[in-house]
Formats: C-alpha cells, structure tokens, sequence
C-alpha cells in the first residue's frame, strides 16, 4: 500500500525582518514625535501672536511660522507615512487588515493633505504680513481672522496624532472585512 503525501504550499507573505521592523519603528515614532512636537511649537506661535499687542513680538511669531513650521511638518508627515506604511506592508498586520492600521492611515494621510493645501498658505499669508508689521507699513488689525485660524491646524493636528498613538497601542476594532478574508 503506497500512500501517497499530499502537501499544500501556502506563501507567506513578504515580512520585515526583526531588526529591520525595529529600526523602522524607530523612524515611524520619532518622526510622529518630531509632527506633534512641530503642532505643540506651532500652537505657541499662534498663541503668542493672537495674545500679544507688542508689533514685533506678532512678527517674530509669524514670521518663525513660515520659518520653521511647514518646512518641518511636511518631511515629518511624509516620513511618517512612509515608515507607517512599510511598516504594515511589512508586519503581521498589514495595510488594511486591521481597523486600527487603516485609520491611522487616513489620519496620516488627511493632515499631510492638509499642511499642503491648508496650512502652508494661511502661513505663506501670515508670514507675508509679519514681514510688514515691525516697519509700521501695516497694524496688527491687518491680520484680522487669520490670528484665530492659525490656532486650528495644531489643536486639530495634536487630537489626531493622540488618536494615532492611542490606537496604536489599544489596537481596538478587530479585522477589516478584507482582513478577515485573508485569515
């Protein structure tokens, strides 16, 4: 009697390696840290210049904005992503296999959007006005609603990062219908 042995190959899928996935977490926290602490600076700024009646303190905070906050956001956003996304492609839990990691995609996703199409422009305009205040070309009524729009961005940027990084280490909602497909 010959019996014959049946086996089933199944692929796994691509994988990071240990240290390769620790490395790359590295880089995934430190440049969501780098993000919030940017938001945090950005939110003083705003803070600052919406407070403050002294003309060059105003400009100082503006200008400092166009300086160091969006030149700094977007590399951190994109690497972030970057890193997030190897990250799941490379991991256990993939991509969209997991509520959790598909949210923190959006969320990733939906701010670096909006430093680009949001931000940097109210930035580029209050900077722009910055540069005129300390010469007395123009008052700090120049500014108008734009003093209490810069404060948006970082607070709405700071809850969604916290979001992040709860789900992150909560990992709530189970499997995405795709992930449960896939076992």
């Amino acid at each position: 009697m010959v019996h014959s042995m049946v086996t089933t190959t199944q692929t796994r899928p691509w994988r990071l390696s240990g240290s390769t996935r620790k490395a790359t977490l590295v880089v995934h926290v430190v440049s969501a840290v780098g993000w919030l602490g940017v938001d945090v600076v950005l939110l003083l700024l705003a803070v600052t210049g919406l407070t403050s009646d002294d003309p060059l303190t105003v400009a100082a905070c503006y200008q400092a904005m166009g300086v160091f906050v969006v030149p700094t956001l977007v590399p951190a956003g994109l690497i972030c992503l970057a890193s997030g996304v190897l990250l799941g492609v490379g991991s256990k839990y993939g991509l969209l296999r997991y509520w959790w990691v598909a949210t923190k995609l959006v969320i990733n996703v939906v701010l670096t959007v909006l430093i680009l199409v949001l931000l940097r422009p109210s930035v580029d305009d209050v900077v722009e006005i910055g540069r005129q205040l300390p010469g007395g070309t123009l008052g700090l009524d120049a500014l108008g609603q734009l003093r209490t729009d810069l404060l948006f961005p970082p607070v709405v940027s700071i809850a969604a990062l916290t979001v992040a990084t709860l789900l992150s280490i909560y990992k709530p909602w189970g499997r995405t219908p795709r992930g449960r497909r896939q076992g």
